[in-house]
């Protein structure tokens, strides 16, 4: 086994080592700023994508995609034999036992972006478990104490923007104070920290927790780690499946969303669709958690100037649902009266 610390310093040599032989293939970009709804949006514009074959959205079953991992009849680039180039080593979780591997980013479009996929087939529609956000989050404090910032995030769901059944989280890295909406997140003013909150201006449901200061501390427990963010999570996940509750029209099946987790904070986007289609082109534009994350992806400067036209808030308001936060906070604020009333004393633990 690894340790978290041995990964990250390792990434340097190893990417370059990755990219000479061929076994990863690094396409350039350049970053684009452009200012709407409080957030300095980052828009990479990476011509070599064009070039990459346009895949359809894949449809995540997991009772067939785990029969088809068993069976090895659907090839799964997260199982073994790893390509020794981008095997950057195998982690396992104090607390659960459970094995991880981590892995390069055969495509990468930002250096040194790596993957942390569960050893065994585990399906990308799953929840994160207790063990997942612990290994990630390790991984965020081992880049912490190297001196560099990486951010993680999750894409769960068949509208999510993921295109691998095999469940797996994904951290890059940072030359600044986070990714864009990190920033909207640390400035925002919240009356109890242990709450989730919303970043209202943004027109899209997003839930938030913040997390607790001494939380990446290197001398916080395992178990401290698992409980602090297995309960950020459960809550923001609750306020996301209300959120697809109260939309009607929502398709049948389990809930599609995206998380991010930065040292600081965790946010879910719940998601409605996969592709936003733009009006002035017709480009399909496939968005995951890095759009979420305030970092939107094109392929032309043709598409990068209908992105600026059409405004980044509405073309992720257009994957994403209607915020419903306000009603959230009545809902969950009648709750916690008819507890005091009927003696109960207590609130939901989602409670705003």
């Amino acid at each position: 086994m690894s340790t978290h610390a041995e990964i990250i310093n390792s990434l340097p040599e190893r990417f370059a080592k990755a990219q000479e032989s061929g076994d990863l293939l690094f396409f350039p970009s350049s970053v684009n700023k452009h200012s709407e709804d409080g957030v300095e949006f980052e828009i990479r514009l990476c011509p070599a994508l064009q070039n990459k074959p346009n895949l359809p959205t894949p449809h995540f079953d997991p009772n067939e995609d785990q029969k088809k991992a068993e069976k090895g009849s659907k090839p799964d680039p997260f199982a073994p034999p790893y390509i020794p180039n981008l095997y950057l080593g195998e982690l396992r979780d104090e607390e659960d036992g459970a094995d991880y591997v981590v892995l390069f980013n055969k495509y990468s479009v930002v250096p040194h972006h790596i993957l942390l996929v569960t050893k065994e087939f585990h399906s990308q529609t799953a929840p994160l478990l207790p063990p997942d956000l612990v290994q990630t989050y390790q991984l965020l404090i081992a880049a912490r104490n190297a001196g560099r910032k990486f951010f993680a995030f999750y894409n769960c769901g068949n509208f999510s923007g993921a295109s691998q059944p095999h469940k797996h989280l994904q951290l890059i890295p940072i030359e600044d104070d986070g990714p864009p909406v990190e920033r909207l997140a640390r400035a925002a003013h919240i009356e109890s920290p242990d709450r989730p909150f919303a970043l209202s201006t943004l027109p899209y449901a997003n839930h938030v927790r913040r997390l607790p200061p001494s939380l990446s501390s290197s001398a916080t427990s395992p178990s401290t780690l698992s409980h602090e963010l297995s309960s950020a999570f459960m809550s923001l996940l609750d306020l996301s499946i209300s959120t697809i509750r109260h939309d009607a029209t929502y398709p049948t099946g389990p809930p599609s969303y995206n998380v991010i987790l930065t040292l600081d904070h965790m946010h879910i986007i719940p998601r409605k669709e996969e592709t936003y289609t733009l009006q002035e082109t017709g480009e399909r534009l496939s968005i995951n958690a890095l759009g979420f994350a305030g970092m939107l992806l094109v392929k032309s400067e043709r598409e990068l100037e209908a992105v600026r036209r059409e405004g980044v808030g509405r073309i992720l308001r257009g994957v994403a649902l209607e915020s419903v936060h306000d009603l959230q906070v009545t809902e969950r604020e009648r709750e916690a009266d008819e507890g005091v009333l009927h003696g109960s004393g207590g609130t939901n633990p989602a409670s705003l």
